[in-house]
């Protein structure tokens, strides 16, 4: 084993060693994924939920990811297994482009390309870069991509019927030799040794898909996350219906489609995957990582409403709105499409305008009976770039908008990866004819994942904050939003809900009449 000696960055921001132990020793799911404590005695590292005998402080060390702690020597716990922990959000409102790095890891750049090539991306020096990562998570940008291939790898070991080849290729390893010498390197035995050991009821019970457990921080509000979804759901892409979502997918060469709902037991979703084919192309891994992001499953509402709680305003909000998340995209690029034909229409008129535009021009899946209102594949900016919309009933000028769009991504003018920051992404969006300020927000707080995107020229958000008095205007909201920093997105998500709730209050009375 290597050497656990003392090192730099392994207590994540905001927490010391006095928190993460008495959340250790509570158990405290509200810190699972924000630490992982590396025990001296046994040489293993653990979630703070895990079961076993809370460890002497004196034995414990704490790092912020999961890589730092495999960095430092210390294997992976078989029992409360650090793979299922919810996404590390240390980074999370600490350092942006480490936030960024993230997300293009996660897309599996480290994959195909240099941490070189992922910082010229990022408009940084890779030695920058790596410095960024050792401060804030612990561990260099390829340790955390291989610990991120290795954990997931270990998820599917115990959670599917998947071979070897599969395994590995899904977690985005490019040989079954660096698959089985990395596993063997962070957990000391072969991918073969843990997959005998695996509970039996962990297995997926889902003979035509892959079934995946994924973990949240509560609280986690997905009455509230589906209706905002089923409100915005695309006709033919996606569906809800009572507590489940339901989506059409494109995963490398694959296409299926995939089912999230909350799971029975736990703080997590269970996501079901099915694809017209499986091989050790297919990147799972991916697809895990794009559901987490749909679902803001990486979130940390403590922190979230430990800031944002310092308003009275929000405060209120906060208190009908327990573990408010950002609904995220599978897909950037549909994300903005339906973001242009959003603008000045109501929320119904814009998903009529995209189920237009799914039915004329998106791929058909094949029948599903289980899920048979997903029926197509949301149209390729290729294919969009290339089409006349005007028959759709949109105004031209945004018909125009959303094919300006389409050409710049699938011409690489535009690159939806979310890798520049919350103004660079904004100004380039707002470069395309047709996309303001508005838009360009609303496209980064959802597709990126940007927390702090926000869109002060929102009517609905002037006129919550204003209340009785009418609209406040954009720059009274701008000013008053400064204090919500680096929470913006939430604090929008927070201010629509209470507009939706005082909506729905005054329909009340015309429903009992």
């Amino acid at each position: 084993m290597a050497s656990r000696g003392p090192g730099k960055g392994q207590i994540p921001p905001m927490l010391d060693p006095q928190t993460c132990y008495r959340a250790l020793a509570t158990r405290d799911a509200r810190f699972d994924g924000r630490f992982f404590t590396g025990v001296e005695s046994t040489g293993v590292f653990c979630r703070p939920v895990c079961p076993a005998r809370t460890p002497r402080a004196e034995n414990c060390r704490f790092f912020p990811s999961a890589a730092a702690a495999v960095g430092a020597g210390f294997r992976p716990c078989l029992r409360c297994r650090p793979e299922s922990a919810p996404g590390t959000p240390a980074w999370a409102g600490t350092h942006a482009l480490v936030a960024r790095a993230l997300r293009l890891i996660d897309e599996g750049v480290l994959d195909r390309e240099s941490v070189g090539q992922l910082a010229a991306r990022l408009g940084v020096g890779d030695r920058h870069l790596r410095r960024l990562f050792l401060r804030h998570l612990g561990a260099t940008p390829t340790a955390v991509a291989t610990s991120r291939r290795v954990l997931f790898a270990k998820k599917l070991l115990d959670d599917t019927d998947l071979t070897m080849t599969q395994v590995a290729g899904a977690a985005g390893f490019g040989s079954l030799r660096r698959f089985n010498d990395a596993v063997l390197a962070a957990y000391g035995r072969p991918p073969s040794a843990l997959r005998r050991r695996r509970p039996a009821t962990s297995r997926s019970s889902d003979e035509r898909g892959v079934r995946l457990r994924l973990s949240y921080r509560p609280p986690f509000d997905w009455s509230a996350v589906l209706a905002w979804l089923g409100a915005r759901a695309i006709p033919g892409v996606e569906s809800t219906e009572g507590f489940v979502y339901v989506r059409s997918i494109r995963l490398g060469e694959s296409r299926g489609r995939v089912m999230a709902r909350p799971a029975a037991r736990g703080t997590a979703l269970e996501v079901t995957i099915r694809l017209d084919r499986m091989d050790r192309t297919t990147p799972l891994a991916q697809a895990a990582d794009r559901l987490r992001r749909i679902f803001d499953l990486g979130a940390d509402p403590e922190a979230i409403s430990r800031q944002l709680g310092r308003d009275d305003r929000l405060k209120r909000s906060l208190s009908h709105s327990p573990g408010v998340r950002i609904p995220g995209a599978w897909d950037p690029f549909e994300v903005a499409v339906r973001a242009i034909l959003g603008q000045q229409v109501s929320v119904a008129g814009a998903t009529t305008l995209a189920g237009r535009l799914v039915a004329a021009h998106g791929d058909p899946l094949e029948p599903d009976p289980d899920w048979p209102a997903v029926t197509h594949l949301f149209p390729t900016p290729e294919r969009l770039a290339e089409v006349d919309l005007e028959g759709l009933g949109m105004p031209g000028a945004r018909a125009r908008a959303v094919v300006g769009l389409a050409r710049a991504v699938a011409q690489g003018e535009l690159r939806l990866d979310g890798g520049r920051d919350l103004d660079e992404t904004v100004a380039s969006l707002c470069d395309l004819p047709g996309i303001g300020p508005w838009t360009a927000q609303y496209i980064a707080m959802r597709a990126f994942g940007e927390p702090d995107a926000f869109p002060v020229g929102d009517l609905v958000l002037r006129k919550v904050l204003g209340e009785e008095n009418g609209p406040v205007s954009p720059r009274h909201l701008e000013q008053a939003a400064e204090a919500w920093r680096p929470w913006r997105g939430y604090a929008a998500m927070l201010l629509w809900a209470d507009a939706t709730r005082a909506a729905q209050v005054e329909r009340a009375p015309e429903a009992a009449s």
